[in-house]
């Protein structure tokens, strides 16, 4: 799926220009964390430490089991996603993604294009369903999003995440076939 290419438009039909996601490389890390760093600061939606450090941050992302995707439009890093499975041995047909989209462009389609690659990289991989873990019920956008792609609200983990501004709010789990 490397290299997977769509038109973008925002909520105004603009055409934001060809989007390319595409494998991140080291080469995209100082792009990368331009997003991660202000999304995992706010403390508003992962539940990181919240002075993360840059290398811990992009290991996150980007480490382990994770494949970490970029997407870009005229060659700026708009947004990021990461797929994996969810659990070993007996849940690994279920993977898990986070995404995180550069504050520039919000709201101009590019977590709907990421979470449609995302959604063919699942398939094309042999994962049965996707899996949302923990989004903070305070990410109606996401929730918005997942749900429109035909995300269920399967759990509701009361009081689950530290808002640094709501306090104590609920987390939810969210789950799709494929």
């Amino acid at each position: 799926m490397t290299g997977w290419r769509m038109r973008s438009y925002g909520p105004s039909g603009d055409d934001l220009a060809e989007l390319i996601l595409r494998d991140v490389s080291a080469a995209d890390h100082p792009a990368l964390w331009a997003m991660l760093e202000p999304v995992f600061r706010a403390g508003e939606t992962y539940a990181v430490d919240t002075d993360i450090s840059r290398e811990d941050a992009l290991g996150f992302w980007c480490g382990g089991n994770h494949r970490a995707f970029l997407a870009e439009a005229g060659g700026m890093g708009l947004g990021s996603y990461y797929i994996c499975p969810n659990q070993g041995g007996g849940g690994a047909h279920v993977c898990n993604c986070g995404f995180v989209t550069a504050g520039a462009a919000q709201g101009r389609g590019v977590a709907r294009a990421m979470l449609a690659h995302a959604l063919e990289t699942a398939r094309a991989s042999g994962f049965h369903a996707m899996q949302f873990n923990f989004v903070v019920e305070s990410n109606t956008r996401a929730i918005a999003l997942w749900q429109a792609y035909g995300f269920e609200v399967v759990g509701r983990l009361p009081g689950a995440f530290r808002h640094l501004q709501k306090g104590f709010i609920d987390a939810l789990v969210m789950y799709r076939r494929l």
